[in-house]
């Protein structure tokens, strides 16, 4: 069943989104060669547990860890193990919070030191698809207008969206419907209404839109080696914008040291 979130519900998911967003900027901050995917997984985790939040991800059908962290051609769910990120690398951070019983959960895709220019420009085109779903996320809008604005920016460049990963509803549980494919044809026509809360997270690789998940049971990769590129916001449908409940790109570059709630 799709749940309307009331005022008082709504707020505690702002919280729980701006602890997301905190957050997933110190651990983007900290993404720099030579630092292991675990280093960023404590980090991740310390942060959550010092805010008065549990990690989203952590016992999540048996998922060990707090993070998670996709590298180069990983789509999705890759491990935070003792691997070094290497200048050149891409590496999706992908992470969630629940404070008061309420989820955010959010994922960005960035550049570890100086990337390719087709890196580059797939991460710019992921994100931008992003950014152009939640444009459409308007009350009275529907799923399938979602995945058409993803399929407008990412489709004429060449690249491919990947089927079996989809967005979805969120607030008292991490997967709440609606499911909301990042594909045109997989989309419904249900409507959006005021105070649904969403998460929106095109996946879209270089190449084939193709995946398989490794022996480890969690990592997703493409089958051809190519790059792929995570981008994720909770937002909450309003009567008109959406509002992003995970922003953080607007939000003040943070220093380790003091809980974010108490920081400038």
């Amino acid at each position: 069943m799709i749940t309307v979130k009331s005022s008082r519900e709504l707020d505690l998911m702002r919280h729980s989104g701006r602890l997301v967003a905190e957050i997933l900027q110190t651990v983007a901050e900290q993404a720099r060669p030579g630092v292991t995917l675990a280093d960023l997984d404590k980090i991740a985790e310390s942060l959550t547990l010092e805010n008065g939040a549990l990690p989203a991800f952590k016992g999540y059908f048996g998922y060990g860890y707090s993070l998670c962290t996709s590298v180069n051609e990983q789509v999705v769910h890759g491990l935070p193990t003792q691997r070094a990120l290497i200048a050149g690398d891409i590496v999706g951070l992908d992470f969630g919070v629940v404070y008061k019983g309420f989820y955010a959960d959010s994922a960005v895709t960035i550049p570890v030191g100086t990337v390719t220019e087709n890196a580059q420009r797939l991460l710019r085109a992921t994100q931008d698809s992003l950014y152009a779903a939640i444009g459409a996320a308007r009350e009275g809008n529907s799923l399938r207008d979602i995945a058409l604005a993803i399929e407008s920016v990412v489709l004429p460049l060449g690249y491919s969206i990947v089927r079996e990963f989809v967005g979805h509803g969120i607030g008292q549980k991490l997967h709440e419907p609606p499911q909301i494919p990042n594909y045109s044809d997989g989309a419904s026509t249900l409507k959006l209404r005021k105070g649904m809360t969403i998460c929106i997270e095109p996946m879209i690789n270089q190449f084939s839109a193709n995946v398989k998940v490794l022996p480890d049971r969690w990592t997703a990769a493409t089958v051809d080696g190519g790059l792929s590129a995570h981008f994720e916001h909770t937002i909450a449908i309003t009567d008109g914008e959406a509002e992003i409940l995970t922003e953080w790109s607007k939000l003040p570059l943070r220093r380790t040291g003091a809980p974010l709630s108490q920081r400038a």
